[in-house]
């Protein structure tokens, strides 16, 4: 039985394993990190944000029954990266301890995982910002939205940086499995779509890149199209493959 205990921080409350407190400091210490750095980029961050520390993968799963559902959607390579989940004021998060035994063989497999609750802190400030986007998510809102869980989950992993650990683990799966089609679909949301952001922010700047973030999808044309000034959907396409391709030769290289 887990006895829970409580650890304030100026943004946060975290409520974890009396034995985890270690690792519950060490959580909210990279979320308010996370926070400060968002404060420069966010026109406002959600306030009153509980984090629940999670000491085990089966615990997270049972008190967020959805988790095991988006990892099996997610491709194979990627599912290990799905490792938290975000409520209306609330992230749901693995220990640091319990994020580092999911990491893989893959370079960048920890630094993805260590990354898990900032990730899902910017993703949880996009969607505040952004009520289409959600949180809170239900069975029947994860269905209509899979369409745009690139824009949503991206938001997170590139804010967050994920992205930036994810050259590996993107060149293996582009080895792997058939072409990923543009922008990623569910499958490959978890693990490509922070390269979305990532593109547009090299070519248009991060400001461009967060209020693709912010904007309500709208269909894929509206949506896209206006974010890389007005470049149709078939370019856009084959630049972010192009850019998929220098992440899999520089991931290559020693």
């Amino acid at each position: 039985m887990i006895r829970w205990t409580q650890t304030e921080s100026p943004g946060f409350v975290a409520r974890h394993a009396e034995d985890d407190a270690d690792g519950a400091r060490a959580t909210l210490e990279l979320l308010e990190g996370m926070r400060e750095r968002l404060s420069g980029l966010l026109p406002a961050l959600p306030d009153g944000v509980d984090v629940v520390v999670h000491p085990t993968t089966a615990g997270l799963d049972l008190a967020e029954p959805l988790v095991p559902v988006m990892r099996r959607i997610t491709a194979a390579p990627a599912r290990r990266f799905v490792a938290g989940w975000i409520g209306a004021h609330e992230l749901h998060v693995l220990t640091p301890a319990a994020l580092e035994a999911r990491a893989g063989s893959v370079a960048g497999s920890g630094e993805m995982l260590a990354a898990t609750p900032a990730a899902l802190y910017a993703q949880l400030a996009c969607g505040t910002l952004n009520p289409r986007l959600g949180p809170p998510f239900t069975a029947r809102a994860t269905a209509a939205t899979l369409r745009s869980l690139w824009l949503a989950v991206g938001a997170g992993a590139w804010l967050g940086g994920q992205t930036a650990h994810a050259r590996p683990a993107i060149a293996r799966r582009l080895r792997a499995g058939g072409e990923p089609r543009f922008p990623p679909g569910p499958r490959d949301a978890v693990l490509l779509g922070g390269t979305v952001f990532e593109l547009l922010a090299e070519e248009e700047g991060d400001a461009a890149a967060i209020e693709l973030a912010l904007t309500a999808p709208a269909g894929l044309r509206r949506t896209l199209e206006p974010a890389f000034r007005g470049r149709s959907l078939v370019h856009t396409s084959g630049a972010w493959r192009a850019h998929l391709a220098r992440i899999a030769g520089a991931a290559a290289r020693p």
